[in-house]
């Protein structure tokens, strides 16, 4: 089983990618989510694509690439940037609803402490996860450099402090915007 999902990492994590897009499209369809939660996840995708596509630039082209693929990508690189954007989006969106589990009404009206600390705590483990798997399956590691530190290693590869700083930065920008976006929503109707 987990030779199975090591040689065909890549595989399984464009296709969920796909499924967290497809199911987020039939929750929408299906009035299970709301416009507001509709817009947060490509919120959610848009925000992993300032990261996605400039670290796959420089992996592809830089003189510092952040990352290497530990087993080559067997497709383009746009490939990887795509379906990543889709899985960011929808660990941002899976982040706003554990905010609505957790946090009390009304969430995303105004700036709550609580409500950011879950959108961090979230956005930290779920990273952390990512990076886990990864070096698990020798898919990828990030390149160890003096701007990216190791943290430790796992699986005889690096985990560094840049996945882990991108994911504390994201969830706050993400906040701020859903906050902002629910007040617009709710101007127009």
């Amino acid at each position: 089983m987990i030779d199975f999902f090591t040689s065909n990492f890549y595989w399984i994590d464009f296709t969920i990618a796909l499924l967290i897009f497809v199911i987020v499209v039939l929750l929408y369809k299906f009035k299970k989510i709301d416009k507001y939660f509709w817009y947060l996840y490509w919120l959610g995708v848009l925000i992993g694509l300032t990261w996605e596509l400039p670290m796959s630039i420089a992996n592809e082209i830089g003189i510092y690439p952040p990352a290497h693929f530990i087993i080559p990508l067997p497709t383009h690189f746009s490939v990887i940037v795509i379906t990543h954007c889709l899985w960011d989006g929808g660990l941002f969106l899976f982040g706003a609803w554990l905010v609505l589990k957790i946090c009390r009404k009304p969430q995303f009206e105004k700036f709550r402490f609580q409500e950011l600390m879950v959108m961090l705590i979230w956005g930290q483990l779920s990273e952390l996860s990512v990076e886990l798997i990864s070096t698990f399956s020798n898919a990828w590691e990030f390149i160890e450099y003096w701007w990216n530190p190791v943290l430790f290693v796992f699986n005889g590869n690096d985990i560094t402090l840049l996945p882990q700083l991108i994911w504390f930065i994201a969830p706050i920008v993400f906040y701020i915007i859903a906050i902002k976006t629910k007040k617009k929503i709710a101007d127009k109707n």
